[in-house]
């Protein structure tokens, strides 16, 4: 029996089905609920661990559903959607871990990882959307299965934050949706292919697809976090640390991210994009975005305000690399996609540690922290210092095929955005090292740690950064291994531009 058709399928079920589960557990089962958890992170990796072999040896993998005439929801595998999925499928492991310990003692666990369980269900369809349609009902499903985690603490500024990440992301799915029925209007199924499908169009469509592409990048732009549509991510900071986590660096601002790249490539064709003169305005906003997210990260005291406008900036690496035409540059962004999540997710543990064990939310209160929690502060260097592109690593990888890229496509500009960018967030970051490791600690913090008698707070909030932060050096210094986010990057850039 072929199980190839069922396995995209599958990948999908594996968190959706357990999500569904652990809604019907009473807040008392907590080992039913850690272990319909555990069982759904690890089989999703298995799943996914099975498609990247065969998407390497030329497998195809596809489920389709025929809603109607004319839309049908399809899930693939292609080079660029493992990408995704496997950055997904194994940070979701390790923040799962991270959240039930964070969570032990909080009320509503079970809604909590009902729904967290659906936002990465989601996040997932996102990456194995095989057209535009199903894309936009699975980004769609990510914004209401995420909107219960950010109001999840139900305190007021938790009830705004929610209602405010949710005003913005509705109005992005809307257009998101308006341009995607008009677009499949003009020229039918709209199936992601390699190199794009609107090239052959009649170029009495072009101005058209101009504006859809303005319509397409509006949508996907507000989870991307692109300036002006940046506005929710730092009011939904109230969150719980997981919920952040997830948030920056598996689902939602990935999403919008990835989407961007898929337009780019798949739906337009980079070079028809190019054509068009859509990436000169793509890597505009880019580069504005990751200058203003930076200058506003300078003045944030508050730890995870600070990583979130550092989010916006960084985030905006992968359209940067979007929009320069050349697969160096395309490398860079797509590796981006992987290193990025790994350096922020561990920064977003590392805040959650120190807020949970010694009540330290602000820069301001962080003095001395490293002497109380090494291993966290050490985590949290990692994070810090491949954020500013030091190698060993990973974020020195995604910044040099960056700089790379822009010369040899002739733009120069993209290398003082890149030196711009580093120095401010050498700014932002170097000052909270040096506070940490530096400065004399406080004689009392704001609560007092009784977490742990042998370690610097719990097992399962201490080990998931000091992972993360492992691997984020590893993916550094075998950037040129076989399987590597940068080799399968290389890959797919390969394929985009038919070499």
């Amino acid at each position: 029996m072929n199980l190839d058709p069922y396995l995209p399928l599958a990948i999908v079920l594996s968190s959706a089905l357990p999500g569904v589960l652990i809604f019907l557990l009473g807040e008392e089962s907590h080992w039913q609920r850690t272990l319909l958890n555990m069982f759904g992170a690890l089989l999703k990796i298995v799943l996914v661990g099975w498609m990247i072999w065969g998407v390497f040896h030329g497998h195809v993998y596809e489920s389709r559903l025929t809603l109607m005439p004319g839309l049908e929801l399809v899930l693939s595998a292609d080079a660029l959607s493992v990408l995704f999925v496997a950055l997904s499928t194994v940070l979701w492991l390790v923040t799962t871990i991270y959240a039930i310990g964070y969570l032990e003692h909080s009320p509503n666990r079970s809604r909590f990882f009902g729904f967290f369980s659906l936002c990465v269900s989601a996040t997932v369809g996102i990456a194995l959307a095989g057209n535009l349609m199903t894309f936009v009902v699975f980004y769609e499903i990510l914004t209401l299965a995420t909107y219960p985690l950010v109001a999840h603490r139900g305190t007021p500024d938790a009830d705004h934050g929610a209602k405010v990440y949710l005003a913005y992301t509705m109005s992005g799915g809307v257009l998101l949706f308006v341009g995607a029925v008009w677009l499949q209007t003009l020229v039918g199924q709209l199936a992601f292919t390699q190199g794009g499908l609107l090239g052959a169009a009649p170029e009495a469509l072009h101005g058209q697809f101009i504006v859809i592409f303005f319509l397409l990048l509006a949508g996907l732009g507000v989870k991307a976090a692109l300036v002006p549509l940046h506005g929710w991510l730092p009011q939904a900071m109230v969150a719980p640390a997981p919920v952040s986590a997830l948030l920056h660096a598996v689902a939602v601002v990935k999403a919008g991210a990835f989407g961007i790249v898929r337009v780019v490539y798949d739906v337009y064709g980079v070079e028809f994009a190019h054509d068009l003169g859509l990436l000169t305005v793509l890597g505009v906003l880019a580069a504005t975005t990751i200058i203003y997210g930076s200058v506003k990260a300078l003045s944030q005291d508050g730890l995870k305000k600070r990583l979130a406008y550092s989010t916006v900036s960084q985030v905006s690496y992968i359209a940067l690399g979007a929009s320069v035409l050349g697969p160096i540059a395309t490398i860079g962004g797509l590796v981006h996609l992987v290193h990025q999540g790994i350096m922020k997710i561990t920064l977003f543990f590392c805040a959650g540690n120190y807020a949970e064990t010694l009540g330290v939310h602000k820069v301001s209160e962080m003095n001395g922290v490293g002497r109380r929690m090494p291993w966290t502060t050490l985590a949290f260097t990692v994070g810090a210092l491949g954020m500013i592109g030091i190698p060993p690593v990973a974020g020195f990888v995604t910044k040099w095929y960056l700089g790379l890229g822009a010369a040899s496509a002739g733009a120069y500009w993209v290398i003082g955005v890149l030196l711009v960018s580093s120095l401010l967030n050498a700014a932002y970051f170097l000052p909270i090292l040096y506070r940490a490791w530096f400065r004399p600690p406080p004689e009392h913090w704001p609560k007092e740690p009784v977490l742990s008698k042998r370690l610097e707070t719990a097992p399962s909030l201490l080990w998931p950064p000091v992972v993360t932060a492992l691997l984020a050096v590893v993916a550094g210094l075998l950037a040129a291994a076989p399987f590597s986010p940068l080799e399968w990057a290389t890959l797919i850039a390969e394929r985009e531009y038919g070499r």
